[in-house]
């Protein structure tokens, strides 16, 4: 488990060193700070964001919020809601922007890390400068080109090579630590505060922020390696690495200044500085694998709390549920990730994007997990509001640290989070007047099936029917529909409810609730967890001992809603229009829920928003 958390886990925050320093002190430099005092400031902040942010506020405290062992934006909203009360409202959309502002993340890290990693080409061979943004767009277009195989097989060299990055970067660090032993001042964390106070301290910060991005990842990834594996990780084996490093490139650039262009492959002696360059690049794409499958993730999480329209999504593992293939997300990612690398040109520039996004994510973290501290763990105020209130100032300072960067491309990942947390917003509203409208006439079930024991009972016809229904205690619109085109029923009809809940998994003994009604009616309801696929043709089979009847050789009718304009509008034009545009877009249960098509009888019905 120590292992393949290597390897999924720390790929983001462990290529850092790579450009967070560099780009630190280049930003300090820039403001007119004194060389070594630039070098020994930025070392110590980097440090002392890296014990702060990460190994405390991640490690120490957000890691205890657990879904269930999940973690992650949508698990720790999960966790926060109920505990919102009259805050609920305005909740939610704060907990959505977090996640939206991952996905300005998820397209960020990939172009970042592999370019980064690949322009140390041009520090080895100068020549090779014009090969650099052709050979990352190469890496990333492969990458994204494999991502319908699933990361399965690849993962498993994954923590081998990672664990090997650590070492070298341990060992890196070390050899030139020990050369000028004079960096370890920067341990004292009065260097950062002073560094803080100079003209271009503030300014640095943001560039510092580099190191720490990642940090969110440990708490993401929870619910695949534990709690145990990756706190013995990050203590044992990746933090020692981290701190090393970055002693290392400044104790580099204090004896050479001139290293400061590209501190972290001047390390390397010329013989080892094309190795170094190959393993950097296989840990930056190990880095933007574990990026690409958390987005997969959490769209897969975001559609079973009905945050987003069905996607497509495909397992690509048998033995780990998590491990999933959204088309539509993996190809809206490589656009914009090949149009970051093409638009940019270098990781210099992208620093100036990069940062903002994560620093909102875990300033939003803070504020559900001290919701989660005081109404789920019962902590009082007195003990909560001092601990949430030093993570709060070090996030609002590394927010407003990264304000400069809007400008010169931060706006990237902000527009990418306001078009994501728009639509997600447009889609819960729109949905829920969507079905409101719909079963606003809809008649009640006890009156219906009371209906069927008069001489206005329809004729019966052999087999079984399903309906798929969202209500439980109306009419389902397609059992309407049939009746009122075909005026039969089956001899048995199951109403059936596919709900998803707010824990990540759902115990295979509480699946499936059966509830007999009268005249050959029942009701049906499968429960999956925002970290599971609703297979229902499986779910059913594995409990077909309740059932009485064969799944597969049921006829399925499921109804489509299809949004058309009203002339008494609940929603903005603007917003109707998106929202019809997003439900027909959709994915259909059919193909959602993995029902036979032969078996399928869809129905469709016109709805006013």
């Amino acid at each position: 488990m120590m292992l393949g958390a290597l390897g999924v886990v720390f790929g983001d925050i462990g290529t850092s060193p790579i450009y967070a320093f560099r780009e630190s002190l280049r930003t300090a430099a820039e403001h007119g700070t004194p060389p070594d005092q630039a070098v020994l400031g930025v070392v110590s902040l980097i440090l002392w964001a890296v014990a702060l942010v990460v190994a405390v506020k991640y490690v120490v405290f957000v890691m205890r919020a657990d879904n269930q062992g999940e973690g992650g934006t949508m698990a720790l909203l999960s966790l926060a809601m109920p505990e919102a009360g009259r805050w609920k409202a305005w909740l939610l959309p704060v907990g959505l922007a977090g996640a939206s502002l991952f996905f300005g993340d998820a397209m960020i890290t990939p172009a970042i890390s592999v370019l980064s990693a690949v322009e140390g080409l041009a520090v080895a061979e100068p020549v090779l400068k014009p090969y650099v943004v052709p050979a990352a767009l190469a890496v990333l277009a492969g990458l994204f080109l494999i991502q319908s195989r699933g990361s399965a097989h690849v993962g498993r060299l994954f923590g081998p090579v990672m664990a090997a990055w650590f070492i070298v970067l341990a060992a890196a660090g070390l050899w030139h630590a020990l050369g000028r032993p004079g960096i370890l001042a920067a341990l004292d964390p009065r260097h950062a505060l002073q560094a803080v106070g100079m003209g271009g301290g503030f300014a640095a910060l943001g560039s510092v922020f580099l190191a720490v991005t990642g940090g969110e990842a440990l708490y993401a990834d929870m619910g695949h390696f534990g709690r145990p594996a990756i706190r013995i990780d990050w203590f044992a084996v990746v933090m020692p690495a981290l701190v090393l490093n970055y002693l290392g490139q400044g104790a580099l650039v204090l004896a050479d200044p001139a290293a400061a262009s590209d501190p972290f492959f001047h390390l390397f002696p010329s013989m080892l500085l094309l190795p170094a360059v190959a393993l950097a690049t296989a840990a930056t794409v190990i880095a933007s694998q574990a990026v690409i499958s958390g987005a997969f993730a959490l769209v897969q999480q975001a559609i079973q709390l009905g945050a987003v329209p069905r996607l497509e999504v495909h397992q690509t593992s048998e033995e780990t549920a998590g491990q999933v293939y959204v088309p539509q997300i993996n190809w809206l990612l490589a656009a914009a990730v090949l149009a970051l690398v093409l638009g940019f040109h270098s990781s210099e520039a992208l620093a100036n994007a990069y940062g903002i996004a994560v620093a909102g994510d875990m300033l939003v973290t803070t504020i559900l997990v001290s919701l989660v501290a005081h109404g789920r763990w019962g902590l009082p105020l007195a003990a909560v509001l001092p601990v949430a209130g030093a993570f709060l100032a070090l996030d609002v300072g590394f927010v407003a640290a990264n304000a400069h960067k809007i400008p010169g491309g931060g706006w990237f990942p902000l527009v990418v989070a306001t078009i994501s947390l728009t639509l997600v917003l447009v889609w819960i509203r729109g949905r829920a007047i969507l079905l409101e409208r719909r079963d606003g006439d809809a008649e009640p079930l006890a009156r219906f099936l009371a209906r069927l024991e008069t001489a206005e009972s329809p004729a019966r016809v052999p087999g079984t029917a399903i309906y798929l229904t969202t209500r439980r205690q109306v009419v389902p619109a397609a059992l309407a529909l049939n009746l009122k085109h075909n005026g039969v029923l089956h001899e048995g009809v199951v109403l059936l409810t596919v709900q998803g809940e707010r824990v990540p998994r759902i115990p295979e003994a509480e699946r499936m609730t059966v509830e007999p009604l009268a005249d050959g009616f029942r009701r049906v309801l499968l429960r999956f967890g925002f970290a599971e696929r609703p297979c229902v043709m499986q779910a059913l089979g594995e409990r077909q001992d309740l059932l009485s009847f064969d799944p597969t050789a049921a006829s399925w009718f499921i109804g489509r809603e299809v949004p058309v304009l009203s002339m008494r509008p609940e929603l903005p034009p603007w917003q109707e229009k998106l929202f019809a545009f997003l439900a027909r877009n959709a994915v259909g249960a059919t193909d959602y829920f993995g029902i036979p098509t032969p078996r399928v009888v869809e129905l469709g019905t016109r709805v006013e928003m």
